[in-house]
């Protein structure tokens, strides 16, 4: 039997929140499928005052459910997966803070915000959806070459929402001109999924895939995940460019 893989699953936990319901669920689906044991642990935003807390994780997994108690913790948790790196996935609440800490990080835009914590910030890359985007489902265009279409084995998928934040359509092109692609477009063509080129498995999502696991179904993104996970760090190499298709 392999040794289980620690997964930190960023955020605070509220048992009342229906992805944290999920998401042990999807994880233990995975961990049947893949035949390998795996130990998530609930890790506070408030928590995280020291990275070198998360480095005995296999993996980092940014949870829905913001805004976290600290803002700090959690980008600096994404940060650390960025470049440490880690296999990291980011749902809902997590795609939000994935876009900042690259904004802020990455991009050194430091008057970067998001609009649910700082409504009246200079520069909101994350901004109120036209259209909020509570219990509903829709159909995403994937980008053909990219990690997410291989892990869905398709190029047109539907999933489900529960956000009123998303990526402002101001700052998308600039924001996903580099490494950071968009990978995944709603039918309005606003981008709902981001991925990492360079690092070996950086993936996060507006939409919450994890809800298919209270139904009993293994979501094909969050296998994909465990299994990067299961991949020892000396043995991980990146993806080939996962080029948008628009």
């Amino acid at each position: 039997m392999p040794r289980p893989l620690r997964i930190a699953l960023v955020g605070d936990y509220d048992p009342s929140v229906t992805a944290h319901q999920a998401i042990p669920q999807a994880l233990a689906l995975a961990a049947l499928a893949l035949h390998h044991p795996v130990e998530p642990h609930w890790v506070a935003t408030d928590d995280i005052r020291d990275t070198r807390a998360l480095t005995h994780f296999d993996a980092l997994w940014c949870v829905p459910a913001s805004p976290y108690r600290s803002l700090d913790g959690a980008l600096a948790a994404i940060q650390f997966a960025r470049e440490a790196p880690r296999p990291f996935l980011g749902t809902c609440g997590g795609f939000q803070h994935a876009i900042l800490e690259y904004a802020r990080t990455v991009l050194q835009w430091g008057d970067a915000e998001h609009a649910e914590t700082a409504p009246t910030g200079a520069r909101l890359v994350i901004a109120p959806l036209a259209c909020s985007l509570v219990e509903v489902s829709n159909t995403l265009r994937l980008a053909p070459a990219s990690g997410m279409a291989r892990a869905y084995g398709q190029v047109t998928i539907r999933e489900s929402y529960h956000c009123r934040f998303g990526l402002n359509p101001a700052f998308a092109q600039e924001l996903t001109a580099g490494p950071l692609r968009a990978v995944a477009w709603d039918e309005t063509g606003e981008v709902r999924a981001v991925e990492l080129e360079g690092h070996p498995f950086f993936l996060a999502t507006l939409f919450q895939p994890e809800r298919a696991g209270l139904r009993g179904m293994l979501p094909p993104l969050i296998e994909a995940f465990v299994r990067a996970a299961a991949v020892a760090p000396g043995e991980r190499t990146s993806r080939p460019d996962s080029s948008p298709d628009t």
